[in-house]
């Protein structure tokens, strides 16, 4: 389990790398800075989070824990839908379409990722008894 999370978070990290190049080179004269910076900030939330998923995959080795399975999952869940909405409103600009229906999808990314950090938290919370 601890392999494919370790896997998951290289190949999200790597995904990250590239789509930084793709904002830095293709799109920064392309589009106006606002709209980059959007993308920007889809690119950075989703290094942090593949980040995120390789420490789940080392904590898990610790604490094979439900609430680690599960904080990787808030965690993919929190980079496809925060930052995918942000990089689709992005590239709609770019190509003439409107894509401002993906906005609300943004927040529940958001959530998605403070769900995560809260369990991974709760794996590693121990009551005193």
């Amino acid at each position: 389990m601890k392999q494919l999370y370790i896997l998951t978070g290289a190949a999200m990290a790597g995904l990250a790398v590239a789509l930084g190049a793709l904002g830095a080179h293709a799109l920064a004269e392309k589009i106006e800075p606002q709209h980059l910076d959007t993308f920007k900030t889809g690119v950075l939330y989703h290094m942090y989070h593949a980040f995120a998923i390789i420490i789940v995959g080392i904590l898990y080795r610790y604490r094979q824990t439900p609430h680690l399975k599960n904080a990787f999952i808030a965690f993919v869940l929190g980079i496809i839908l925060f930052s995918g909405s942000l990089y689709l409103m992005t590239i709609g600009r770019l190509i003439g379409k409107n894509f401002k229906w993906v906005g609300p999808i943004t927040p529940v990314g958001g959530l998605g990722f403070m769900v995560g950090w809260v369990l991974v938290i709760l794996a590693f919370y121990r009551k005193k008894s």
